[in-house]
């Protein structure tokens, strides 16, 4: 449950000439509000009623389903999955149904004012199978669309994978930050302490004025740098509401999972999982093959045509299958089927056409040169890609190692320096110490703290990363 901490001050003799300057710090962290270790509070200011609590696999999903470059990479993957489907039917016959009336104004002849039509009235309606046939063997174009769908997916893999890296640092940022309001807090309690203390040691004559002002020097800084903290946690909430909200809801709060550290996968688990499953070397793989087919499909330019269409359906004068009692004058011809009892008007005809590529100007050379530029810079990009990834697949995981092996160390410099702390506060009154050891041991303390939380964040992010190279979050 939340806990608010407050600070009592009684104003003491020595302290008055300051008091008006630092009322105002101590009323505004005196509202501030904190959260007990698991979850972080809202900032003053925020709406409190019931914020959303969002621990980072819930702040993951918002972020996918808010995220325009990733629903733009997911929206690609789809429109290059439409691309393969629409190159595999252009492979296979097509059926279109003509539906045609023609009108021509009449003038006393068969074919009315244009002789170029054949008749006054035409009539035409007729289902049209038209099919390249050697596309029945050329799959170049389809691979090609193939290819260029791995590719889309690739980089809807590589957008999602990003996008984790980008919500994991943002919300650990926010972790982080209400933290070092905490820390700051009880820096600044410390500091207010040690103010006091001085007063009582100057008031019983054990100590100068000057241990005074250098305590109160300290309690201004510790006030600034409470501002300072508050205000990048600020920052950090905005940065991720962002995110995770169409409507910019600030209403959440987060879980402080800091303290909780994930197993590291062995160096030997990594890399495998790095080199099966990395979606940039997958992208690049399919981008070469994609260049490879589209070389292909550039060479056909120097193959020859070979279409077939097939009509069948109605071209005549009457919208009818068969046209009785033919009068001369009115019907496709005055042949002699006008004198037989009816025409047939519903049939079939077909034709078979070869065009075979003679000259061009080069054209097709220039495209097939422009094809095989293509494919050797995808092979020079994949090769790329897989020197990156060993190179960025070590740094991180000796990050994400260093940062664990660092935590132990780093929690026992933080419990040493609150040790100091104290047995430095005890000399101190004991007059066997100086104000300067206790403003120091106070440092300490309070840099420590924010290292230790800093060195959990490094370490959640640095597993972020490794995200990105072996999709193991």
């Amino acid at each position: 449950m939340p806990r608010t901490t407050c600070l009592r001050w009684q104003p003491t003799r020595g302290w008055r000439n300051i008091w008006p300057q630092t009322i105002a710090v101590v009323a505004l962290t005196a509202l501030c509000t904190f959260a007990a270790p698991g979850q972080v509070s809202l900032p003053a200011g925020e709406p409190s009623s019931h914020p959303k609590v969002i621990d980072l696999q819930e702040a993951l999903r918002l972020a996918r389903a808010y995220s325009p470059q990733f629903q733009t990479a997911a929206v690609n993957a789809r429109i290059a999955r439409e691309n393969r489907l629409q190159a595999k039917a252009a492979r296979l016959p097509t059926v279109d149904a003509l539906n045609q009336f023609i009108y021509t104004e009449g003038n006393g002849t068969p074919s009315g004012v244009f002789v170029a039509n054949d008749g006054v009235h035409v009539y035409n309606e007729q289902a049209i199978v038209r099919e390249n046939l050697f596309s029945l063997v050329r799959r170049g174009q389809s691979r090609q669309a193939q290819a260029a769908e791995a590719v889309a997916l690739a980089q809807e893999e590589i957008a999602s994978r990003g996008l984790v890296v980008t919500v994991a640092q943002d919300y650990y940022n926010l972790v982080s930050a209400q933290r070092k309001i905490a820390n700051a807090t009880q820096s600044l309690e410390e500091a207010k302490n040690f103010v006091d203390i001085t007063q009582k040691q100057e008031t019983a004559g054990d100590v100068s004025h000057v241990d005074v002002v250098k305590a109160q020097l300290q309690f201004e800084t510790r006030s600034r740098d409470l501002e300072n903290v508050q205000l990048a946690a600020d920052q950090a909430r905005l940065a991720l509401a962002v995110l995770l909200s169409p409507d910019f809801n600030q209403s959440f709060t987060v879980v402080d999972d800091l303290a909780s550290l994930p197993p590291l996968r062995s160096w030997d688990a990594v890399q495998a999982l790095a080199f099966q499953q990395n979606p940039e070397i997958r992208s690049a793989q399919a981008s070469l093959r994609e260049a490879h087919f589209a070389t292909t499909v550039a060479r056909y330019g120097y193959l020859p045509s070979l279409a077939l269409t097939f009509y069948y359906g109605i071209d005549a004068n009457q919208f009818a299958a068969r046209t009785y009692h033919a009068t001369p004058g009115i019907n496709r011809s005055n042949l002699p089927n006008n004198l037989v009892p009816y025409r047939q008007n519903l049939g079939y005809a077909g034709d078979i056409s070869l065009d075979i590529p003679v000259w061009n100007w080069g054209a097709i050379r220039s495209r097939v040169r422009q094809a095989e530029f293509r494919r050797q810079l995808a092979q020079l990009n994949l090769s790329y890609a897989e020197r990156q990834l060993r190179a960025n697949l070590r740094s991180l995981f000796r990050q994400a190692e260093t940062a664990r092996d660092q935590a132990t160390s780093l929690l026992r410099s933080r419990n040493l320096a609150a040790e100091n702390v104290r047995l430095t506060l005890l000399r101190y009154q004991a007059g066997d110490a100086t104000a300067l050891e206790v403003v120091t041991a106070e440092d300490s303390s309070a840099l420590a703290r924010n290292a230790y939380d800093d060195g959990l964040a490094r370490y959640h992010v640095a597993l972020a990363n490794l995200q990105t190279l072996t999709g193991s979050m």
